[in-house]
């Protein structure tokens, strides 16, 4: 059988937050073409059961977990699993505290995109994006020919479960919104369910990204299109985490709200490149 040692790293020191790196080797060695990246934050009831749902999917997708100093031990269930069962599959970098949704994956992108990955995936941790659509997501891009591919609630109806009617609305709302100011057509512009190809990834300055939650998610889908790339939705449901405790609070919402209008204003200035 063979071995793989476990490697942590000081990779870099921004803003006194060190970010270590956990994972099965320091050079390239990637063997699949689709990685998925899980952000968690106090995610130990959830963790080990999404991991293990993601890998026993027949493509063979490989997960990076970036977990923000998680003071429930959710690391260590992870790297428990690397060590035991998904050597070369799964990978782990650790950030010292909680530092906000879209630099997590900002991290998550560079670092899938150093390894080789084609296909570079969002998803949550507590089971409110289904694993199983991650193929339907895949071929989309893949097979389907789009650039970007998002689990959509919203393009066949409102797909959600057992959320407050309130939430229902304000989500909703939120993407006909966005929809209007920004021109975009897309139905569930706040979706955090996503494929991209890695050429539209290398395309956007990642490093100009400058919004952490909800707004996160509608700059890079708003880059994207303003670039040129193909999008394509498919329809997915959004089911409300059942374990856990939810991350959602209302400076998220305002974060979206006037973003939408600092990213209309982008848009006006030609900060948006053509591929």
């Amino acid at each position: 059988m063979r071995r793989y040692k476990i490697i942590f790293k000081k990779v870099s020191v921004k803003e006194k937050t060190i970010i270590f790196v956990s994972t099965n080797c320091e050079k390239k060695m990637q063997t699949a073409d689709s990685i998925v990246i899980i952000p968690t934050y106090n995610e130990r009831e959830n963790i080990e059961n999404i991991i293990r749902a993601v890998m026993s999917l027949e493509h063979g997708f490989h997960i990076l977990v970036i977990d923000d100093g998680s003071p429930d031990g959710t690391a260590d269930i992870v790297k428990g699993l690397m060590n035991e069962e998904f050597n070369g599959r799964l990978h782990l970098l650790q950030r010292s505290g909680k530092l906000g949704l879209g630099t997590a994956y900002i991290l998550g992108f560079k670092w899938a995109l150093s390894q080789g990955y084609e296909y570079i995936f969002e998803m949550d941790a507590d089971f409110s994006h289904n694993p199983d659509d991650l193929p339907r997501l895949y071929d989309a891009c893949a097979k389907e020919g789009a650039d970007l591919s998002i689990g959509s609630r919203y393009i066949s109806g409102v797909n959600v479960v057992n959320w407050p009617i309130g939430r229902i609305l304000m989500s909703y709302f939120a993407s006909v919104y966005v929809r209007i100011i920004l021109g975009m057509p897309v139905r569930d512009t706040t979706a955090g369910f996503v494929c991209y190809r890695r050429r539209v990834l290398e395309h956007l300055d990642l490093n100009s990204v400058r919004f952490k939650g909800y707004a996160f998610q509608i700059e890079m889908k708003y880059s994207a299109y303003k670039s040129g790339f193909t999008i394509k939705e498919v329809s997915v449901i959004f089911v409300n985490r059942v374990l856990g405790t939810s991350k959602m609070n209302t400076s998220i919402f305002g974060e979206a709200l006037f973003g939408v209008m600092r990213l209309r204003l982008d848009a006006l200035t030609g900060k948006f490149k053509k591929k």
